[in-house]
């Protein structure tokens, strides 16, 4: 009898994503005994993000940034990152150019459309004082769907966007943006997205969660090879009204495919420096508190992400 996996997915199906669906397509996963289901957030039109359909048991894996696990695990839930997705991060702040929104700080009195995510308008308001300004914005949230939209129709002035996606898509549209990279900005962000579990879960089906990670290793190491057949079985698997422009997925994947794997080759690898940069950026700016709104001073990383389930998935030759 095969393992059924339910993996809740971050965003509509999209090019961060071609690796699994190119699993799912080629027969990865049925091939070792793994009965998959992608679940798309607009199956329920965004209700139910994907962390929480796996702390609420409808999901065993979900797709979510880095910050998610945090968040959950200081609120007494163990869910556990045991993958990262993209080896580096590959989203950014973005003004549109005619804006004349330049530099973070000029987004002081500006409207930021918000996703609602726990630490966002945090990090936001840190990346504006990190280029010396008040970090005083008017915080707008929207449906995730209609966040690049209200960018663009000027509903609002700055938005968190992927530049694989609608950095593609503004290239494509002939508009210009201004991006603000954190790491420019002295905000060392974490891995986004990961691939996230509860840890009891993760305990009780190591084996399986193990072949699942190969394969996805194996869909991904498919699509750096072959972006342009990848973006076909993206576009017929996941058969969603957002995967209907070639041009513009051809030029999503041949972007994102080199953010895939990290320096060694090594798809979902997590190096430890980097969650640690990151939670120890969160203490010190004092955005994580507990169930009871303490402070919380101290937090063990090692709790926060695994990397032993990857133990079977081999590094790609370049």
């Amino acid at each position: 009898m095969n393992t059924r996996i339910r993996l809740a997915l971050d965003r509509t199906p999209n090019t961060n994503h071609t690796g699994f669906y190119v699993a799912l397509a080629k027969g990865f996963y049925s091939q070792v005994g793994l009965d998959v289901e992608l679940i798309s957030p607009d199956q329920d039109e965004y209700r139910t993000m994907p962390a929480r359909r796996v702390s609420k048991g409808e999901a065993e894996l979900a797709i979510t940034p880095s910050e998610s696990v945090v968040s959950y695990q200081t609120n007494g839930v163990p869910l556990i990152a045991v993958a990262a997705v993209l080896a580096r991060d590959i989203s950014a702040i973005v003004t549109l150019k005619e804006s004349g929104i330049s530099r973070p700080r000029e987004l002081d009195g500006k409207v930021y459309g918000s996703y609602g995510a726990r630490y966002e308008d945090d990090m936001i308001r840190q990346l504006i004082q990190n280029d010396d300004g008040r970090g005083q914005f008017i915080s707008h949230k929207l449906g995730w769907d209609g966040i690049w939209r209200a960018l663009l129709t000027r509903e609002v002035d700055a938005a968190w966007c992927w530049l694989t996606w609608e950095g593609v898509q503004a290239d494509i549209q002939g508009v210009d943006l201004n991006q603000f990279l954190f790491d420019e900005y002295e905000i060392p962000y974490g891995y986004n997205p990961v691939l996230t579990a509860h840890s009891q879960w993760t305990e009780q089906n190591g084996d399986a969660l193990r072949r699942f990670l190969e394969e996805t290793a194996a869909g991904y190491r498919f699509a750096i090879k072959n972006p342009d057949e990848s973006v076909r079985l993206l576009m017929k698997t996941a058969n969603h009204p957002t995967l209907t422009k070639r041009n513009f997925l051809e030029q999503s994947q041949q972007l994102v495919s080199g953010y895939y794997l990290d320096g060694e080759g090594h798809w979902g690898f997590m190096h430890r420096n980097v969650w640690v940069s990151f939670v120890n950026w969160m203490i010190r700016n004092h955005l994580l508190s507990d169930r009871d709104g303490e402070l919380i001073q101290r937090m063990d990383v090692d709790t926060l992400f695994t990397n032993k389930f990857l133990d079977g998935v081999p590094a790609m030759m370049r």
